[in-house]
């Protein structure tokens, strides 16, 4: 930490979520902030993001599901977010305010496979209102979830952070933040993890609530129950 404080390798797991729409910001301040350090993305499903870290082979672990189920990570809570609905402009739910369950399983749905970005919360909801969705496709990465959406295969349910209202000109986004449970992207690092200044520095890029200071207390056991 001394000898090198600025150089080193920083391994990030994470979902092609993540890696898409929440971490260009924070790679590219990150990089010019330590332009030393190798900083390397692996992708892939929420356990084994949380596998990843706790093996070593990543220093940190970014998903939304399962990471606080993995008794050796230490999971805080990075931001909160909510699903949307894209389709096309032309389609009857286009500019619909507030639709409900029941109106949306009138279409098929294209959302995310059940291992990602909340796809629990969006069984949990149609199954209390006692409805079963026609889901068509199920995919890990919300672009392919668009491409479909867009050529009319079904109505995407994706996360609101994955619409770009400049880049899917071809989507209208529906806010569906009112139908299904607010989900939470965690920040998982191990437990018994000694980590590198530039690697509290990345995830208070990433959540600003997450300070050097507050992660090292909760890795010394102060706390681990964060609220956002």
């Amino acid at each position: 930490e001394f000898i090198a404080q600025d150089s080193g390798t920083l391994t990030i797991a994470t979902t092609h979520t993540q890696a898409r729409y929440s971490l260009p910001r924070v790679v590219t301040e990150f990089k010019r902030r330590y332009p030393n350090v190798h900083l390397a993305l692996q992708q892939g499903n929420p356990v084994q993001i949380g596998e990843m870290v706790e093996a070593g082979s990543a220093d940190i672990g970014i998903a939304t599901e399962a990471l606080d189920s993995f008794s050796n990570l230490l999971a805080l809570p990075g931001y909160n977010w909510t699903h949307c609905v894209v389709v096309p402009p032309t389609h009857p739910l286009a500019g619909a305010t507030r639709p409900s369950l029941e109106t949306l399983a009138r279409y098929p749905i294209v959302t995310y496979d059940k291992a990602f970005a909340g796809h629990s919360n969006i069984d949990a909801a149609f199954a209390a209102r006692g409805i079963t969705p026609d889901i068509v496709l199920a995919a890990i990465d919300a672009d392919v979830i668009k491409t479909y959406a867009e050529s009319g295969l079904g109505i995407g349910i994706v996360a609101s952070v994955a619409y770009d209202a400049g880049r899917d000109r071809g989507l209208t986004m529906v806010d569906a933040s009112h139908l299904f449970r607010t989900n939470t992207t965690r920040v998982a690092i191990r437990r018994n993890a000694l980590l590198r200044g530039y690697a509290f520095e990345f995830i208070s890029l990433f959540a600003p609530q997450l300070t050097r200071h507050s992660v090292e207390a909760a890795l010394a056991g102060a706390t681990d129950d964060y609220e956002l």
